[in-house]
């Protein structure tokens, strides 16, 4: 259940948002969604791979966990990361595109949104919105930057990944993943950028990827697999 609402600095003036990670918070997930413009933090601890949504078109996790609904990077009720995928950080807060009905023709603006609901909101814990004097508190505009940038991850993800195919650098991978000599996990339906393609792409095919953003990434996805020997050894230590 969820009571979604427009957030307001005089109606929500004494909101507060507790920082406090777990369950009850929506992250006990194993894998997270993830856009291109995170690809630069999320390399550095996680591993990143391709999978296809419902629709059939591609989209990109980040590997929290082996088992179902298992997140390796939570300890207790704090995130043992330096970075945490955007869709999860952005706590209780969303964007929604509303049309000014005083100016029809213009492109719809971007309101943001609190659930009343989520369990991180609370009058008496955590940290407040909004400044006394009504301005947004520091917590709020880092639920802005955050907002913005799933905001623009899912703008530019269509193109990132239609760039991809169209170079055929997206292949299924077998991932299977072994913790012990006893226990194996595999990973079916999951996705990578070919190394071999990769590497023999012509100048003309990599300028084109350096001109629209996307060559850098290519790189932190294909190193982000590294991150798997580090996932192993926190399921060894849970």
């Amino acid at each position: 259940m969820s009571n979604v609402v427009l957030l307001d600095n005089v109606e929500h003036h004494d909101l507060k948002v507790k920082m406090n990670r777990g369950e009850a918070y929506g992250d006990h997930v194993n894998q997270a969604l993830v856009f291109p413009n995170e690809f630069r933090d999320l390399q550095r601890e996680y591993p990143i791979l391709f999978r296809k949504d419902d629709e059939g078109n591609f989209c990109a996790v980040a590997l929290l966990g082996l088992d179902r609904d298992e997140n390796l990077f939570l300890r207790g009720d704090q995130w043992d990361g330096n970075y945490i995928p955007a869709v999860l950080a952005r706590g209780p807060f969303s964007i929604v595109l509303q049309k000014n009905p005083d100016q029809p023709s213009a492109d719809p603006e971007a309101k943001i949104q609190i659930d009343l609901d989520s369990p991180a909101v609370s009058k008496e814990e955590g940290l407040p919105i909004f400044l006394p004097q009504g301005g947004n508190a520091p917590i709020l505009e880092h639920a802005v930057n955050v907002l913005r940038a799933l905001h623009d991850g899912v703008a530019i993800s269509k193109g990132y990944f239609a760039m991809l195919e169209e170079l055929e650098l997206i292949e299924p991978i077998a991932l299977e993943i072994k913790t012990s000599e006893t226990k194996q996990y595999s990973f079916p339906g999951v996705y990578s950028i070919s190394q071999e393609k990769f590497q023999a792409l012509p100048a003309e095919a990599l300028d084109r990827l350096h001109k629209n953003g996307i060559l850098a990434s290519c790189y932190w996805v294909m190193a982000s697999l590294d991150n798997i020997r580090s996932l192993v050894d926190r399921k060894n230590r849970a």
